[in-house]
């Protein structure tokens, strides 16, 4: 929740339709939601989804990671191994629940206000729940798992570094220290440096997901813009249709030319942290394949191409990462307290 309307405006940033963009710097962004459409609907828009969604998905991944961790340990897996996997294994049972969340989460950050005098987005929902029977009625249960390989092509390896090197990190400060006890400033340290070393490392997989969802396509942008000297086209009026993906939002050309029934698709992310944006000009990538993206961005972006935005990201994840695992910690600290039966278990094993 402390992230969430960074969050905010890097969704208007990334599925803003309007041509040319309202929402540019960061700065700006900021003051200008604020200013139109306040808080709760604005910077914090889809804040019930988020922390509704994050429960659930909380304890499928952590109960998926504990329970893999510690059978795969008894049973002599190497402990790195033990830890990646275990990563793997959590968030994939996670992403279930997190996915769904963050498409209605977005859908309503990208919207603001119901009615939104400010700005048109191509979604109207009255609130979360008017938003999930919209998307199931108008484009099927399906629609809200959309985006669900991209999440998981790049979310997947960051759950399992972040918690390789996190394991690793505390078992040296442990060591260090010599005591479990190793403080707050350690747990805090160890989370963040494990959170942004792995947003680091998977950078390139975010690139790759991000410029899929959010590239504009060749035939669209030439539908929007025909002319150098073409005007702003109208903002949509209505909603994408059911066909369309869930993250995208069109934007209609006048009704008495061909591209009346064109749409301007721009894929908006659906996972959290997502920072980078497009260099000018960049390639369009005309693929759904993850390594192919890499080697056409390679190809034509070099190895910077590859980490396009790795600053805010490993910002980001540092801070996420430091706030999750240091309240992870705490809380088994205090279970193991109010649980003597369990810890004497796993003294025993």
């Amino acid at each position: 929740m402390l992230m969430h309307s960074l969050d905010t405006v890097k969704t208007r940033q990334q599925g803003d339709p309007h041509i040319p963009p309202k929402y540019t710097s960061l700065g700006r962004s900021y003051i200008t939601i604020f200013r139109q459409e306040g808080i709760r609907r604005g910077l914090y828009g889809g804040w019930v989804p988020a922390l509704s969604g994050s429960f659930p998905a909380t304890c499928l991944f952590f109960g998926g990671y504990e329970y893999s961790k510690r059978h795969m340990l008894d049973a002599g897996v190497q402990p790195h191994i033990a830890y990646l996997m275990a990563g793997f294994i959590g968030d994939l049972a996670a992403s279930t629940v997190y996915v769904p969340s963050e498409v209605v989460k977005t859908r309503l950050q990208l919207q603001g206000r119901y009615n939104n005098p400010y700005f048109n987005s191509g979604y109207n929902y009255k609130g979360t729940v008017d938003a999930v029977r919209t998307i199931i009625r108008t484009e099927g249960f399906g629609a809200l798992f959309y985006g669900y390989g991209a999440t998981l092509w790049r979310d997947l390896p960051f759950s399992a570094l972040q918690f390789m090197f996190y394991e690793q990190g505390q078992k040296w400060a442990h060591d260090w220290k010599g005591s479990r006890d190793i403080g707050w400033q350690l747990e805090l340290l160890t989370g963040a440096a494990a959170g942004g070393l792995a947003g680091t490392i998977t950078c390139p997989l975010d690139v790759v997901k991000t410029r899929l969802q959010t590239q504009l396509h060749p035939e669209a942008a030439a539908a929007a813009n025909p002319k150098p000297a073409a005007a702003v086209p109208p903002q949509p009026t209505q909603p994408p249709p059911a066909s369309s993906s869930p993250t995208s939002i069109g934007t209609s050309s006048s009704s008495n030319t061909d591209a009346a029934s064109k749409h301007q698709k721009r894929l908006i992310s659906t996972s959290s942290p997502s920072t980078h944006t497009p260099k000018p000009g960049a390639v369009t990538l005309e693929t759904s394949s993850m390594i192919t993206g890499l080697r056409l961005i390679y190809k034509t972006e070099g190895f910077a191409g590859w980490f396009r935005g790795v600053g805010p990201r490993a910002a980001w994840t540092s801070i996420q990462s430091g706030c999750m695992l240091f309240l992870y910690q705490s809380i088994l600290r205090k279970l193991e307290t109010w649980m003597p039966v369990e810890r004497k278990e796993l003294a025993e094993s």
